[in-house]
């Protein structure tokens, strides 16, 4: 959803550093493909870096942070079984190719959702997210 930041008119240096907390992701994705973990750490870092900025920066931060940690979440699950199969301790099953299917699907929406909300928010959007949106609201107390 794209939407006005409530009462506020955010500066050039706002939307720029509003778009990077987004492309954070986009840019440690090629180091982070083994290790979920990476894109996290770079996407809480950009907060913390920024945590005395204006509200529309650290609003921003907080979404972005909150859709890596749930990307994090999924991504480790496949990353432990992927290790397990590795060692033999578990085989292919439904569930495993059922859990490859949702993280794609999971992986690709959320890639695609990332660039969009940079693109958007670097021309003055407010792009809130479907359930992150909501969250960053009452995080933010907006």
């Amino acid at each position: 959803m794209i939407a006005p930041f409530p009462f506020y008119k955010p500066e050039e240096y706002e939307l720029e550093a509003a778009s990077h907390s987004y492309l954070m992701s986009v840019i440690f994705i090629t180091f982070a493909l083994p290790l979920p973990i990476i894109n996290l750490i770079a996407t809480f870092v950009f907060l913390i870096a920024n945590r005395k900025s204006t509200s529309f920066v650290r609003w921003h931060c907080i979404q972005a942070l909150l859709s890596q940690f749930s990307l994090f979440i999924i991504n480790s699950v496949a990353s432990i079984w992927v290790v397990l199969l590795i060692f033999r301790v578990t085989t292919i099953n439904d569930a495993f190719i059922a859990l490859l299917i949702v993280l794609l699907i999971f992986n690709v929406w959320e890639f695609i959702e990332t660039v969009f909300a940079a693109i958007n928010t670097r021309k003055g959007l407010h792009v809130k997210w479907l359930f992150y949106g909501p969250l960053t609201d009452k995080i933010c107390k907006l």
